[in-house]
């Protein structure tokens, strides 16, 4: 059995997952340059969770990708 048989995902699924959690944190960042109190503005209550929402979809669809 070689090496490429044991592991789960492909070198496409691991390059995808990365570049996701690139994008979750660049929406988490996002949030945090609202200058709003508590975080209310556009930044912090928009635009940064649909970032993180697309990350999470990035991921969903690395996962599910087939090698």
């Amino acid at each position: 059995m070689s090496n490429k048989e044991k592991l789960p995902f492909g070198k496409t699924n691991y390059t995808i997952m990365l570049v996701g959690i690139a994008i979750i944190l660049a929406g988490f960042f996002i949030m945090s340059l609202d200058k709003e109190e508590f975080g209310f503005g556009f930044l912090g209550l928009t635009l940064g969770p649909i970032i993180v929402l697309l990350g999470f979809g990035i991921e969903f669809f690395a996962i599910l990708k087939k090698s």
